[in-house]
């Protein structure tokens, strides 16, 4: 099924598009949750939880924004930072390093093919150590600004700037492909 078709389906709220949808897409989505929710249960609930968004709030995806698949693994991954937020979850929760976000992705989840052809490897490779580390703490393991800064007693300045500058390096990146 083509992206436009799907959309239009999901829009319509058509249970075989949504079927197809779940068939097709469920594991790679599970896998941006379980890479910052290691928790199977909890995972399976948040994932759960996302793709009932997911299949409710197709009127608020905008094609000209971006495709629908980084709309919905923004939905997840969202989910799954907001879940280990909560009170119930624990700080220790945040362990996952960039490398096990990445690298570490499980062949039978069938998205480390995924990974590797969009490039994210490689866009990640071509920052330093500093941007690396904000990266993995800000947006893989869901740390605030704030939280990184009283963390690792990082001036909270310099957090901003380092993840600006990484963002800048892989913007410029993204640009050449």
């Amino acid at each position: 099924m083509e992206e436009p078709q799907l959309i239009a389906g999901l829009r319509a709220k058509d249970r075989k598009t949504i079927e197809y949808l779940y068939d097709k897409y469920s594991k790679a989505l599970f896998t941006v949750i379980s890479r910052i929710i290691i928790d199977k249960d909890i995972a399976e609930e948040v994932f759960h939880d996302a793709f009932i968004k997911i299949t409710r709030k197709i009127d608020s995806y905008e094609e000209s924004k971006g495709r629908l698949y980084t709309w919905m693994a923004n939905i997840c991954r969202n989910a799954a930072i907001d879940r280990t937020r909560s009170k119930e979850f624990s700080n220790s929760s945040k362990t996952n390093t960039i490398d096990d976000y990445v690298y570490g992705l499980e062949s039978a989840s069938g998205t480390s093919d995924l990974v590797d052809a969009i490039g994210v490897k490689e866009l990640l490779d071509d920052l330093n150590e500093e941007q690396r580390f904000m990266v993995e703490c800000i947006y893989f393991k869901g740390y605030t600004h704030s939280e990184v800064s009283e963390e690792f007693d990082i001036p909270l300045g310099t957090v901003k700037s380092r993840i600006r500058a990484a963002i800048n390096v892989l913007k410029k990146n993204l640009g050449k492909i």
